[in-house]
């Protein structure tokens, strides 16, 4: 599976930005899309992931502003963060997961920066 993230840029706390993650190859197997975030000197955090069956969970820290949405038919997986904090900036990561067996894929990175 290869994943290629886009759309991360620099944008005011408070504003809104979207990412987007195109994957390829072998779907079929994937069970979870997810979207990860790592700030410098900070270990790599969860942020968002959905399952095959559209089971949707969040980190805490992004409830109500964040929302994760795959458009199967495109083999495409989308964060749309809106009401962004300074403390969202970080590189974010999508990630391609199978259970059985278990792996995890990467993309690349983009990184959000969000100004106070």
């Amino acid at each position: 599976v290869q994943l290629q993230a886009s759309g991360g840029g620099l944008v005011q706390a408070g504003g809104s930005l979207g990412l987007t993650c195109e994957a390829s190859g072998n779907i079929f197997s994937v069970d979870v899309m997810a979207w990860y975030r790592q700030a410098p000197a900070n270990q790599r955090e969860l942020v968002a992931a959905e399952t095959s069956g559209g089971v949707r969970n969040y980190v805490d820290s992004v409830k109500g502003r964040f929302t994760i949405s795959r458009d199967n038919a495109k083999n495409t997986v989308y964060l749309q963060m809106n009401s962004l904090k300074p403390e969202d900036t970080a590189v974010y990561y999508c990630s391609a997961q199978t259970i059985s067996p278990t792996r995890a894929y990467w993309g690349q990175g983009t990184l959000v920066t969000v100004s106070s």
